[in-house]
């Protein structure tokens, strides 16, 4: 039997075979496949992990196909029956009605030759389907006509950055959008609520509820802008540099026209590279996203994790706010409800932080004319852009959209706080203000209470300058006159 053991199989003559022969010879292909030889080989090669390539970026390598028969046929270079044909062909692909024939692991030859030799071979067996002929019988050749102008070196390349600009532009932006209006709404909605500010975990002045939430969506607003900011680097294609970066075998025309017809068909504002030997020999576009990517995680994280804090309890803990409850959190502990979204959401969050140092590893890995750990770097990056869209969509959804307030805990809690003294040093001093920490903190009493028993202030001053609101606004909570 062909194959690795771990393809699956299509309902068709498992036990059924074709033979195909490549440069190395006769290959034993299953007679249901729509891919050749060198997929066949592959698959033999590298039954390694059981990852395949992302949904993302098979579409990418069925846009970059569909486009390059287009540009050929206008071109002269390839007739218009052939490239009607490899163009329907690729258009399945590009729609995922051939995601079955692409069974690669991720980890292969560095240069991805193996999948583009996958999509070359699947589009040109279909091809020759839509024509009426038989497959393997090379009258669409994967080389000669699919390929036509083309290397892998400048292939995948450019399948990386259009898979990536197009999961940023269709999941990632519009879901950190969402969830930046989602905490932008809670900021409003929790404006008015004063609580004890916290650093280093301990008590700090007054902020508002609203305030903190503030603060979370201007790490999403920032996390938007940083990753539209790796976006024109990203819209640079490869394509048009073949073997080596020279253009060697293809139209001088071809990777303009390819730029502007994957542009006009994606919508998006995708450009020949400006220089061919870095778009082949760097990944610098792809490590510079994952880095904004790795940014974003850790924002995500520190949101995801303040909001647990501020949810825990509900009676031992800070119990500033309830988190939606999901599902129960015990198997042993009856009514136990824990924060599973921004658990779930933290776990994302190291995901794409590790995926980063991949990233880092293999776009440092470039040999002269050519990176050497493609595949590794699309896969990572998508699954990047993929899970921190989704978990910003369930962070806003399942959990903040349902965040509510224990308003009279917070409330209470920030009037008792012995760390409001701080307002009253420029009226008595830090260290008279600190010494009236210290009494209150050692006597359970108020800030208000011993300051009125050491007659620092009067109690009508003192009620002015204690005014929690007022306190979050910054400045001078009153006026200088009359202090003491």
């Amino acid at each position: 039997m062909g194959g690795g053991g771990a393809i699956p199989r299509m309902e068709a003559a498992v036990e059924a075979f074709r033979i195909e022969r490549d440069s190395l010879g006769e290959v034993r292909v299953p007679a249901y496949a729509l891919w050749g030889a060198q997929t066949q080989r592959a698959i033999e090669n590298f039954p390694i992990s059981g990852i395949r390539f992302p949904r993302d970026f098979i579409r990418a390598l069925g846009l970059i196909k569909y486009c390059a028969a287009k540009v050929n046929r206008d071109l002269g270079l390839l007739d218009e029956r052939r490239a009607n044909a490899i163009m329907q062909a690729a258009r399945e692909v590009i729609e995922g009605k051939l995601d079955d024939h692409f069974p690669l692991d991720i980890f292969q030859t560095g240069s991805g030759t193996s999948t583009n030799m996958n999509a070359n071979e699947v589009i040109a067996n279909r091809a020759i389907q839509i024509l009426g002929g038989a497959i393997g019988s090379r009258e669409i050749h994967p080389n000669d006509h699919v390929n036509l102008g083309q290397s892998s070196n400048d292939v995948i390349p450019a399948a990386i950055h259009i898979s990536a600009y197009l999961a940023v532009h269709e999941r990632l932006l519009p879901a950190l959008r969402h969830l930046h209006e989602v905490l932008l709404d809670k900021a409003r909605e929790f404006d008015d609520i004063v609580k004890t500010g916290r650093t280093h975990l301990m008590d700090a002045m007054p902020v508002r509820l609203g305030q903190e939430f503030s603060g979370y969506a201007s790490q999403v607003e920032h996390g938007i802008r940083r990753i539209e900011s790796a976006l024109p680097h990203l819209a640079e294609l490869a394509l048009g540099g073949t073997a080596v970066g020279t253009g060697i075998n293809t139209h001088p025309e071809f990777g303009r026209r390819i730029a502007a017809a994957l542009s006009e068909e994606t919508g998006l504002p995708f450009r020949e590279a400006e220089n061919h030997f870095e778009a082949q020999a760097a990944q610098d576009a792809a490590v510079e996203l994952s880095g904004q990517l790795k940014t974003v995680a850790v924002s995500l994280y520190k949101i995801a994790n303040d909001l647990r804090w501020m949810n825990s309890g509900p009676q031992a803990g800070l119990a500033e706010i309830r988190l939606p409850a999901l599902q129960p959190g015990s198997s042993i502990m009856p009514g136990k409800i824990n924060p599973v979204i921004p658990e779930a959401v933290m776990m994302v969050c190291m995901q794409v932080m590790g995926n980063d140092v991949v990233i880092n590893m293999a776009g440092a890995s470039g040999s002269f004319e050519l990176n050497v750990a493609l595949p590794v770097i699309a896969h990572n990056l998508l699954q990047s852009i993929h899970i921190l869209a989704s978990a910003a969509t369930v962070l806003a959804d399942k959990c903040v959209c349902g965040i509510v307030p224990n308003r009279e805990h917070m409330e209470t809690l920030v009037h008792k706080n012995a760390i409001l003294a701080t307002a009253l040093t420029p009226y008595i001093g830090y260290d008279r203000a600190a010494e009236v920490v210290k009494k209150a903190m050692a006597e359970n009493r108020t800030i208000r209470e011993v300051v009125l028993e050491m007659g620092l202030l009067p109690a009508e001053k003192l009620d002015e300058v204690l005014d929690v609101r007022k306190m979050t606004e910054g400045g001078f909570v009153a006026g200088m006159s009359g202090g003491g």
